[in-house]
């Protein structure tokens, strides 16, 4: 394990400390004061993921554990714009000890140094990633927000007061289809600059990031698929969700986590 920076762990443990009480005490906290605990996360996370990958002039790096962070904190930023239009948008404590988590993991296993590359569109391959992990995670907390507001009419709570169902429904499908476009893009960029970015003895290689990744577009392209012809909704479109997910986190985030946790292996 390497052990970061003084200024990475500043950042990083006042983002877990902010998360976490947020996380833990919203139900008693009064809505300003958590909102604020959450955004003050939001910006320590930010500024540690920037020390972490060198845009503050350390040494970059990056693994599975920053990958997991940056995730969280894109999903975090897409529920802070989205709140503003739909007030009633439940999951901040959720989200709050998701970011918590993601960053503890990532203060715990801060990544490997990243080498000078020679190709201009490693960074292009890795926002088109990073942007992807991040849509489908507002996806799967929109899923988790539909799945919560069926059950609760489900059970006829008359006192549920998120978003109608309908709505969670309508951004949920958006985040998919629009996670499924960059997916698209990011695998489209991985074959066609192939050899740019991994090497001429790398090139179109199948090795299990490609087969996890193709696998997580097959899950999404017959999730959109199913959506458009038979009309899947509710819990059979979130288990498909899931399934889609699971399996592009497998791809590079379970593939690092091999690499750098179990064999011990750098970037």
């Amino acid at each position: 394990m390497i052990l970061p920076t003084a200024s990475f762990a500043v950042a990083g443990w006042v983002a877990v400390l902010a998360y976490g009480v947020q996380s833990v005490a919203a139900s008693r906290l009064k809505p300003v004061v958590a909102h604020s605990l959450l955004w003050i996360g939001w910006v320590f996370q930010a500024l540690a993921l920037a020390i972490g990958l060198g845009v503050l002039g350390e040494a970059p790096r990056f693994g599975f554990a920053p990958a997991l962070s940056v995730t969280g904190w894109l999903a975090l930023t897409v529920y802070g714009l989205e709140i503003r239009r739909y007030p009633d948008l439940r999951g901040m404590s959720a989200l709050g000890g998701l970011c918590a988590a993601s960053v503890l993991i990532m203060l715990l296993f801060p990544g490997s140094e990243l080498h000078v590359q020679a190709t201009p569109w490693l960074p292009v391959h890795w926002a088109l990633g990073v942007a992807c992990y991040g849509l489908f995670a507002a996806a799967m907390v929109h899923g988790w927000a539909m799945t919560r507001a069926e059950k609760q009419m489900r059970l006829a709570n008359h006192h549920y007061a998120g978003l109608p169902l309908l709505t969670l429904e309508r951004l949920t499908f958006r985040f998919i289809a629009a996670g499924f476009i960059v997916l698209s893009a990011t695998l489209l960029a991985g074959w066609w600059f192939g050899e740019a970015l991994q090497g001429a003895s790398r090139v179109r290689r199948w090795d299990h990031k490609v087969v996890f990744s193709v696998l997580a577009w097959i899950t999404f392209a017959a999730l959109l698929f199913g959506r458009l012809r038979f009309g899947w909704r509710g819990r059979q479109a979130v288990r498909w969700l899931y399934a889609g997910s699971a399996l592009l986190l497998l791809a590079y985030v379970g593939s690092r986590f091999v690499m750098e946790v179990v064999l011990g292996r750098s970037l």
